[in-house]
């Protein structure tokens, strides 16, 4: 349990730094109101999960400790998005379509709407 815990704190430790240098450098370079980087960031997170996972699975290490520190640690702490990206394909890869539209619209609406809620709490 400690080392997994250990490489989750590890992936994610990095990929939030990825994040952070991400966002500072689309901003220094396309310094503007569009949202930019949090797009960079979703999109390149969704193509490494697909990437790790896909790899994982290609040499039968889908349940091994670098599944631990790629996907759910690095992964995990660039980018929340790859996670939801994912589990949509595989929603879909499995016929559960309705799901994957439920699971879609009440993420964002209930996120979007979760975020305007704790800022009316919040003033």
């Amino acid at each position: 349990m400690f080392r997994t815990l250990f490489l989750v704190a590890v992936g994610g430790a990095a990929g939030s730094v990825l994040r952070y240098l991400t966002s500072f450098l689309v901003h220094k370079f396309y310094p503007n109101a569009f949202p930019w980087a949090t797009l960079l960031t979703n999109i390149l997170g969704c193509f490494l999960i697909g990437l790790f996972i896909g790899q994982l699975q290609k040499h039968q290490m889908a349940d091994s400790p670098l599944k631990w520190l790629l996907v759910t640690g690095f992964c995990g702490g660039y980018t929340t998005f790859s996670a939801f990206g994912y589990e949509n394909l595989s929603l879909f890869q499995s016929g559960h379509n309705l799901q994957a539209m439920l699971y879609i619209s009440a993420s964002l609406i209930m996120g979007i709407g979760a975020v305007w809620l704790g800022l009316f709490i919040s003033q």
